[in-house]
């Protein structure tokens, strides 16, 4: 069994890949000392699936998909609060909500959930 490949955690330069397929890679090379456990892989679609592909691939083990949808901050749809998951699976940043919506002109209410998928 190989070393695992250290990633520096607080470099910028450290999540700068050519591409996604790089990047799995990388992460495979960093979790290979799991390979024997044969764990479940899973990606998030736009953009997650590809890099869980290419670790699934280097590790020899099973992928699934899990299709989520983003809670977006409001005025910031880019930034996620939180997250929605097939079968209503609800998963909030609680802090991050705190920081991003205690503005006066910002309200951050989550209504409606099971739209949210459609």
């Amino acid at each position: 069994m190989t070393k695992p490949a250290s990633l520096p955690v607080n470099s910028i330069e450290a999540m700068r890949f050519r591409d996604r397929r790089e990047a799995g890679h990388q992460l495979a090379e960093a979790l290979d000392h799991l390979r024997d456990a044969q764990p479940l892989v899973v990606g998030l679609p736009r953009g997650g699936v590809i890099v869980a592909a290419e670790v699934a691939r280097a590790l020899h083990t099973d992928l699934d998909v899990l299709v989520v949808r983003k809670i977006g901050a409001p005025g910031q749809e880019e930034l996620g609060l939180g997250a929605i998951a097939e079968g209503g699976v609800l998963l909030l940043n609680k802090p991050l909500m705190r920081v991003s919506c205690e503005s006066p002109r910002t309200s951050c209410k989550i209504r409606s959930m099971p739209r949210m998928l459609s």
